[in-house]
């Protein structure tokens, strides 16, 4: 497939580069300065491209740039896309549509959104073979894209456009909100005197476990067996150690007790650890 990327951080650049890693031509950049682009053609072996030059003509343009700015970056080069077979944005929220101004200068029009974190385009590059690709468009360029997924060794499924939202908010809860609970067990590992990376097996441990058994029936500890006692003893400690910690630690008590039934027991457990006295 012959590419043209729009837009060369780090997720463009991400792309493009296990694009050429599958055997795929980068032909052409165009970036917001005249030296990310040059920067960026020569990592991938395309030309660099200038403002309101030609893009020239090819089977993919790639918008690769922040949701706030695709529509707007779309309507730039729509009048320069007429040589293009389909364009795409990377986002796993905008719509399609924001791609609208090109495809009425031709080009059909879809989007790619890897699930997948790409800290710095070598690393993502690396990272989207075996990735799972949310891809939205209309046939024929939906099979054309999942067989582009395929060639970069991902796994290619269907996103509905009206999913999308939702979606986002999934990716963010199973990428970012475990963060929280890992700084908050950093944190209180800390105050123990036990190095937070004592966790590591038990941490993998967990995630192996909610991808094999499904992660409500992972759940193990004192919440999900009803041991209020134990429930209560960290609490306390959390409360006279780490203070600040303790209103997050006590939700995800109560999060934890919604999904094991056991709900109002333990929300009556924490009103009562928040009314006793302390030091």
């Amino acid at each position: 497939m012959d590419i043209t990327l729009v837009g060369p951080g780090r997720a463009g650049m991400a792309f493009a580069l296990a694009a050429r890693e599958a055997g795929h031509l980068v032909s052409g950049v165009l970036g917001s300065s005249t030296a990310a682009t040059e920067s960026a053609a020569v990592a991938v072996g395309a030309a660099p491209l200038l403002a309101g030059e030609s893009l020239g003509s090819g089977d993919l343009l790639v918008i690769a740039v922040r949701d706030s700015q695709i529509r707007e970056v779309a309507d730039r080069v729509a009048s320069r896309t007429g040589g293009f077979g389909a364009a795409v944005h990377l986002s796993g929220l905008a719509p399609v549509a924001s791609l609208a101004s090109i495809e009425a200068a031709g080009p059909d029009i879809g989007s790619f959104h890897p699930l997948q974190t790409l800290p710095t385009a070598e690393a993502g590059a690396a990272r989207l073979s075996g990735a799972w690709i949310g891809i939205t468009a209309n046939e024929p360029l939906r099979r054309v894209l999942h067989s582009f997924g395929d060639s970069l060794g991902a796994h290619p499924f269907d996103l509905p456009d009206d999913a999308k939202a939702l979606y986002h908010a999934a990716a963010a809860a199973a990428a970012n909100f475990p963060l929280a609970t890992l700084t908050m067990a950093h944190d209180l590992f800390r105050s123990a005197g036990v190095p937070f990376e004592a966790a590591r097996p038990l941490v993998e441990a967990v995630v192996a476990n909610a991808f094999e058994l499904g992660p409500r029936a992972a759940l193990t500890g004192p919440v999900a067996r009803g041991d209020a006692a134990t429930v209560a003893a960290q609490l306390r400690a959390v409360r006279d150690s780490e203070r600040d910690w303790l209103g997050p630690f006590e939700v995800f008590v109560e999060v934890l007790a919604r999904l094991v039934g056991r709900g109002v027991e333990f929300s009556e457990l924490i009103d009562a650890i928040e009314e006793e006295p302390t030091k």
